[in-house]
């Protein structure tokens, strides 16, 4: 589906041959109706800015999703050295969550929780540890840590073997000094 925005700011639905709200256009992302926004003008991709601005319209109608301090780390990701991992990571995370949320809906309605947030709690640890070695120098190339019975002992595991990396890489950059 392709969307044009002119000059004006109006966004016309070209399979419809309508004209279209922000409004109407996150209605449609939550439907799951996927588009393309193109500058009416130059023919340019500029769906991203018009999804951004369908979340700045969200948040100003009181809905916040986005906690202050996210977003005063995503503005300092802009010029910095993580763009290049920041949208794949923040894709994969939301695509676990929605999926988890799913999970809960599901336990809920069947009524069997029983264990249920525990291993949500595994998953997640997991994730969160991958995460931590492809942005950490001190782990990088190191393999994965075999599963632990509870997420507390795979983190307490965690923070025990990266102390110890940490220590050994202080031990070398000491000898060199």
């Amino acid at each position: 589906m392709v969307v044009k925005k002119y000059a004006n700011r109006r966004l016309y639905d070209t399979s419809s041959s309508a004209y279209v709200t922000l409004e109407d256009l996150g209605a449609m992302v939550k439907r799951g109706t996927d588009f393309l926004v193109q500058d009416a003008r130059t023919g340019e991709d500029i769906t991203r800015q018009v999804l951004t601005q369908i979340i700045v319209e969200e948040e100003n109608r009181g809905e916040s999703l986005l906690p202050i301090q996210f977003l005063r780390q995503l503005i300092r990701f802009y010029g910095g050295g993580g763009p290049a991992l920041l949208p794949g990571y923040l894709t994969a995370s939301m695509e676990t969550f929605s999926r988890q949320q799913e999970s809960w809906r599901e336990a809920f309605a069947q009524g069997s929780t029983g264990g249920f947030f525990e291993e949500q709690a595994r998953q997640n640890m997991a994730l969160f540890e991958r995460t931590m070695r492809a942005f950490s120098p001190f782990t990088a190339g190191t393999a994965a840590p075999e599963p632990e019975p509870t997420a507390a002992e795979a983190e307490l595991s965690d923070l025990k073997r990266k102390m110890e990396e940490m220590s050994r890489q202080i031990e070398r950059l000491a000898g060199k000094t």
